[in-house]
Formats: structure tokens, sequence, C-alpha cells
């Protein structure tokens, strides 16, 4: 082994390794098939430190299910279809989406979205994530596309779809309808006007309100049937200032008669109570902000100013015409959207949806199938069932997508629906075949518009299905595949980040049980995120800083960034810390090191049969290193990766480097002290640990576990690679309670004389003309006799002295320029 331990070339020669013997194909690790879902990456910039977070900890989990004797099928997709995608690419090629055909604008996003995909590879490859890359698939390719379009055809032919002409939340910077569950909530700054109403006798009313510049869309007044204060409106109309349109005025218990004024106006829209009302009263629609997020021509003098433009121009009428009581600033709670952080409008459009709202209870009880971990997870997931308020609009006014595999008759409205042969297909390219079967007609049109991204982000499980069984017909209600599907599902893993809990696994399991009635994987693993120096989540819209993983990369090795990722506790958010980088790298440097000196001593006693005579020092290492896997397995079990590792790292640092391999070194260099039975067992245990230390560390630091691993034990062990071994196999029990605790006692009088020496800042090498050593209980004390050249070894004490006596005594005195030492236990 090289003095010093180089990673770059050292994980570059393994990473090749792996690569060439396929050593993480599921074929090459038999046993129980272990399936995860694996969250596909967004295509749609550079990666950051988060990533490397979140996809590592999955990947300790997978080589761990590996090592403890799974078949782990772990494939890898990445996310290039919608919205995040199209506007990458129009960046990257200043081009607009829209003046190209769809299929040739798709041709664009797939070369250009295939680099991205080969740096994210390279980059978790470098990483160590043990990915089987032959399962690798894109949520654009022509086989997802054709199972997205086969599921929605499914679900409309089972009712589950519906379309129809609703309000909708809309985003006008970009462009399109989004789901309730992309919303975000933003506190921000504005006014609450109160503004100038008359009733048509000329009298006045005053309206408060922090949307002034929808009067042209105001289609009525309302207040609460108990306020005595206009009771006497009841059956007149009003006039809207400025616009001079007459609209009714009405009563509604929703109108709280404390807030503002007690007379509120109704828009369409500026919110879920308007959109209430404009259903329960049947209210006429006036659209005032167009698609583009521009005034129309139903706004005058508003016409084409922004949304915020007309505000300040609607206020600047009012003043002048004296319209405008009063202003009070105020700060509230406004919807945006999660990707561009702009506020939300209401816009009602024609679009698809899945029922959600009426089967609420369903998905609950679903939830109650699978294993949340960390536990208080599903409490987010319940709270946002509970709370959902619209059924899922799957429709985007966006050209880059998945499009509806539909036509429409414009005769009759008849929905008209691709066969399954024909998918996947673009009806915008894709004529339809014959007249209309209700109606005869042929006059049909194509749908424009392009599925959420989330409606096919939420066949993850399905899409691995296919990949993995190498069958691309889709297997909805596919008799043929039935026993195949539901042998596969629910998978066993599904890895993902808390704030996706209301898109990504809420709408799997909405598919899964719409589709099969089946949860889509029994346990569902929830990280947090990176939180930068201002506490806030790392994203690639912010390139993740200056911390990048190409930076960190330069840097430290893989295995040092891995091990801060598993520093974190489940589900917690954790602040970068480049301090716990470097104390990773410090560990892949200890180990190199003690596993140098275990190099050295290893040849004479290899063997695979346990030494009748261990010896105390070595039976307590031993039983220390079956506690610690006991507790190491009890944690993992439960997916506490940290946790774990804290306790693997106990026993490296304390109990073996600090204690054992200090205390045997005396029998190593001084073999001639000891018996070849003595020597041979410690050669054997020391072997042994090794091994087990190599075993532990390797779902954490796979490269410098699996470089030590391929020199020292390969050839022994006989097995390729030290991800392929299996615990079962290495981490034998060993239980030796009473050796182990007498064991302890030689441990106190070792530490006892370190701390001794330490104190008067001698070196732990300096030599003690005489040690005597008080022992209480006699059978320690015949312990402690049997083991004086060990106690001599470690403390480098030329004379031991036992005394049975109970004395408490610790001193460090020199006499004649010698040292001389006594302690007790």
């Amino acid at each position: 082994m090289d003095k010093r331990y180089d990673s770059t070339s050292s994980e570059k020669k393994v990473r090749t390794f792996w690569q060439e013997q396929d050593i993480f194909n599921a074929a090459n690790n038999p046993g129980p098939s272990y399936t995860i879902d694996t969250p596909p990456p967004t295509v749609s910039g550079a990666l950051h430190v988060g990533h490397i977070f979140s996809y590592t900890q999955t990947d300790i989990i997978a080589r761990y299910k590996r090592i403890n004797g799974f078949s782990v099928v772990y494939p890898f997709g990445f996310d290039d279809n919608g919205l995040p995608t199209e506007r990458y690419v129009e960046k990257k090629l200043n081009i607009k989406a829209t003046d190209f055909e769809r299929s040739k604008f798709i041709e664009l996003c797939l070369k250009e979205t295939k680099e991205a995909e080969q740096e994210f590879k390279e980059l978790w490859q470098r990483m160590g994530l043990s990915v089987d890359w032959d399962l690798q698939y894109t949520t654009i390719s022509p086989e997802v596309r054709r199972l997205s379009q086969a599921s929605f055809i499914e679900l409309f032919n089972k009712g589950f779809v519906y379309r129809k002409e609703e309000p909708a939340l809309y985003c006008p910077v970009c462009q399109t309808s989004v789901a309730q569950a992309e919303l975000e909530d933003s506190q921000v700054e504005s006014f609450f006007s109160d503004i100038v109403f008359t009733d048509e006798d000329g009298n006045q009313l005053i309206i408060g309100t922090t949307r002034p510049e929808l009067l042209p869309s105001c289609v009525a007044l309302f207040y609460n049937p108990a306020d005595e204060r206009y009771k006497k409106l009841k059956g007149k109309k009003a006039r809207v200032p400025l616009f001079k349109t007459e609209i009714p005025i009405l009563e509604d218990e929703l109108v709280a008669m404390e807030k503002g004024t007690g007379l509120v106006m109704c828009c369409t829209f500026g919110d879920t109570t308007d959109i209430a009302w404009y259903k329960k009263h049947r209210l006429p629609y006036k659209q005032s902000i167009g698609r583009d997020g521009k005034m129309t021509e139903l706004a005058g003098m508003l016409k084409g100013l922004s949304i915020h433009e007309a505000r300040k121009k609607i206020i600047q009428e009012l003043i002048k015409h004296n319209l405008l009581i009063r202003q009070q600033p105020i700060t509230h709670v406004v919807n945006i959207h999660e990707r561009c952080k702009n506020e939300i409008e209401f816009i009602a459009l024609k679009q698809w949806f899945i029922k959600i709202l009426e089967h609420k209870q369903a998905f609950l009880e679903q939830a109650n199938k699978i294993k949340w971990y960390p536990a208080f997870m599903k409490a987010r997931y319940k709270d946002w069932v509970e709370h959902i308020g619209w059924d899922w609009c799957i429709s985007r006014q966006r050209f880059y997508g998945i499009p509806f595999p539909v036509w429409y008759c414009t005769e009759c409205d008849k929905v008209l629906i691709a066969e399954p042969k024909e998918l996947p297909v673009d009806p915008q390219e894709t004529k339809y075949k014959g007249a209309c079967s209700s109606c005869g007609s042929k006059n049909i049109v194509p749908d424009t518009d392009v599925m959420d991204t989330w409606n096919t982000s939420s066949l993850t499980p399905y899409i691995c299905y296919a990949v993995c069984n190498q069958q691309w017909k889709p297997p909805f209600q596919d008799e043929e595949q039935k026993e195949t599907l539901e042998s596969f599902l629910p998978m066993n893993m599904r890895p993902q980040a808390h704030d996706i809990i209301r898109t990504w696994a809420f709408y799997t399991i909405v598919k899964s049980w719409m589709h099969n009635n089946l949860i889509p994987w029994n346990t569902i693993i929830i990280s947090g995120h990176v939180l930068g120096a201002a506490k806030e989540k790392l994203s690639k819209s912010k390139g993740g800083g200056p911390i990048t993983p190409e930076n960190l990369l330069a840097n430290y090795s893989a295995d040092a960034l891995r091990y801060w990722t598993a520093s974190a506790a489940l589900g917690h958010d954790v602040s970068f810390s480049e301090e716990q980088i470097q104390i990773g790298q410090r560990l892949t440097t200890k180990l190199w090191n003690a596993f140098r000196f275990i190099k050295e001593h290893l040849a004479p006693c290899k063997s695979d049969e346990v030494p009748e005579q261990l010896g105390s020092i070595n039976g307590w290492i031993l039983h220390q290193a079956s506690n610690c896997f006991e507790t190491y397995q009890n944690y993992l079990e439960q997916n506490e990766f940290s946790i774990a590792l804290d306790n693997v790292e106990q026993f490296f640092w304390k109990d073996f480097c600090d204690n054992y391999l200090e205390i045997i070194k005396d029998q190593l260099f001084n073999s001639d002290k000891y018996n070849h039975a003595q020597i041979c067992a410690t050669q054997w245990t020391l072997f042994t640990i090794g091994l087990r230390i190599l075993q532990l560390y390797a779902p954490y630091v796979p490269y410098v576990t699996e470089a030590i691993y391929q020199l020292l034990y390969k050839e022994h062990v006989g097995i390729a690679s030290i991800h392929q071994t299996r615990f079962s196999k290495v981490q034998q029990l060993f239980v030796f309670k009473k050796g182990a605790k007498s064991t302890e006692k030689l441990l106190e009088i070792v530490s006892q004389v370190r701390k001794l020496k330490s104190k008067q800042q001698l070196s732990l090498k300096t030599k003690l003309a005489t040690l005597t050593i008080y022992v209480a209980d006699i059978d320690n004390y015949y312990f402690l006799q049997e083991q004086e050249q060990l106690i001599k070894g470690v403390t480098q004490a030329q004379k031991v002295h036992f005394k049975q006596e109970e004395r408490d005594e610790q001193r460090l005195k020199q006499q004649d320029n010698q040292w001389n030492a006594t302690v007790s236990c």
C-alpha cells in the first residue's frame, strides 16, 4: 500500500473497476429483490450540493441493502419533460419553442438534454452512486410518452378524468395553468384601498379592496344577510366606479362583517371566494387579465398594461375623480407559483382534471399502508390531503411536454381518444382518422395543451417496471402482465425530499390507486434540504452559489462529501458544512493508515477458522464488533444512517484504533515475548476485524473501502468487491460478556496512565520505571496479572506491581530521572 492515499487516482481506478465488472447490476448480486423508485432530477441546469446530499443518502441505503443480502434494483431516470426543460433549451439556444413544430422542438430538447444528462451521470458516478445504469430512462422518451398517454386514456375510461371549463390557477409569467400543489405562500406588502361605488339612488357605497385593477371584472357586491347596515340594499344595483357598469347587490354568509366596511366586491376572479360566488350565484364571467398577464380590451383605459402597472394606473384615476377615500398599507399572504415566484391569478379555461376531492379518504387510507421515515412526515401528507380544495388540473398551456392524445369535434364537442396502437401521438401533427363517432362530422381539431409534468412523473413505479422488465407495452389492466406487475409493485422504497410530498408522493399514490388499487411502494424515505448561508434551500435556478459539486470534488474526495451527507438526521434540513467534509477527509486518511498497519501483520495466520484460544483482548474487540454491528443494523433498518455511522465511528476510532491497536502492538513488534498461538490469534482477529470495519463503512465511503479491500482481502475472500460481500458471512456473532467486562478494567488502567502522562505533557511513549496497580476485586486482580506483558507493552512500564487493595489513587512522579506511576481500579 502506498504511504499516502491518493483519492483522485484511486477513485478513478475503483470507478472504472465497478463499471467494467458491472458490480451493481442486480443479476450480479443474487438475493431477494429490493427495488428503488429513484427521483429523476429535472434537466434544467447545473446540479447543486443539495442533489449530492439527497441522492447520496439514498445510495447509502441501497449499498447497505445490497451487503445485507438483497438484489438491489436501482434504476435512474432524468426528468426532461415540461416547463423547466423548455426554458432551459430556449435560453441555451436563444430560440422560442413556438417557432417550431412540437416534434422538431422535442428533437432539439432531446439533443440538448442528452448532453446535460451525460454531465449529470458523470457527476453521480464520481459521487459513487451504485446505480444500475443499464436501467436508465427519460420522461420524454417515446416509450414513456406512450405510457403516460396510455395512463390518461385508462383513467378517462375509468371515469377518473374529466374536461371542463373552470376557473383555474394560472401563472401569467409562465403563461400556464398550475396545480394547487405548485403553489407557495408569500407575504407581500400592499394597500387596502377604500373605493366609492354608488347605488342606483346615487348613495355612496364604500368598498375595501387590495385588487383595484380588477374593477373592470366586477360582477356583484355582497354583504352578509345578518348585517343590519346593508339589508336595505337587497335587490338593488350598484354602479362600478370609472367603468359605469351596473351590477347586482347580493347577500351571502361568506362575507365577514367585521372586515373592512362589510361590503365587498366580487370580481372574476380575485380569489377562491369570488369563484365560489360566481358558481353559486351564476354570475357572468368578465376576463380583464389575459393569458399573457396583460389587461384585456374589457379593461378599457388599462388595456395592455401589466397587472402591477394597471394597479398604479387605476389608483391614479380613482384619486383624479375623487373616488378613493383612503389607503392603508398592509402585509398579507398571497399564492405564488413555486417555479417563478410570481403571484397567481385565476382564469377560466377548458381543461383536463383528475378527480381528487371525492377520493380523499382513499388516499389517506393508502398512506396508512406505507411506512414513512421519519414517521412525522406522514402528518404533512395527511394535512395536505385533508386541505385540498381543487381537483388536480393536469392541463398546461405550454409547448414542450407530452400532448393529450385527444381531438374534439367542433360540431358536437365530442372527445375523440387515440387508439392504443397510435401512441405516442401528437394530435397537432397527426390528423384524426375518420369522422366524429357521434355526429359524423369531419370538422375535428386537436387538443393543443400538454400534460402537467407530474402527470408523467407520478408514473415512475410503472416506468421502473417497464425498464426493468424491458416491457414497454402499457401494463394498465393488461391481463398478460398482471402477475408480473403485481410481483413488482409495490416497490420497496421511494426516496425523496419533503417539499414534494404534496406533488410527487401524493400524485404517485393517486395514480397507483386509480390504476391498480395498489400502494406504489412499501416505504417512503424523506430527506431534508441543504441550506445556504442565508438559511435558504439551495436550488438549480440559483446555481447553489459558489459551493458547486465540481468545486468540492476538486478539493475533496467523493468519500469525504458522502461522509458529510451521512451526518445529517433523516428528514431534517442541514446547513452546508465544509468542516464536516474535512472530518470525512480525515476519516479516509485514518482508514488508509490503519490498514497499512494491518497489512504489515497479516501474512502468517490468515484462516477462516476461529482460533481455539483467542485471548482476552481479542475476545473483547470481537465482542465489541458484534455489539457495534447489532446497533448499526438496528438503526439502518430504520433508515437512521447518521446514527448508525456514529456507532461505527465510536467503534473504529476509540475501540479499534485508540485501544485495540495500541494494546496489541507489543505482541506484533515484540513477538518473542509471546507464544505462537497468541500471535496467530491476534493476527487472525486483526484480519477479521479489519474486514468487518470495511463492510460497516462501505455504504458511506465506498471508494476507500473498495481500494483497501482489493489490496488486502479480495484474494483471500474470493469475492470481486467489498460491495458484493454479505454481512451474514462476515459479521459473525461473538459473545464474551465476562471477558469483555474484565478487559474494560485493563482499558481503564491504560486510560489512567495516558491521562497522567498527558497531564505532565509527556509523550505516551515515555517509559515508566514502575507501574503500581491497586485492584479492589479479586477476580480482576488475577485477570490483570495474566495481562502483565500487554500492560507493560502499552504503558511502556518496565515493571508492574499488582496490589490487591481498594484504593483510589492516580499519580505520576519522577524520581532519579525515572517516572513511576500509580493507578487503581
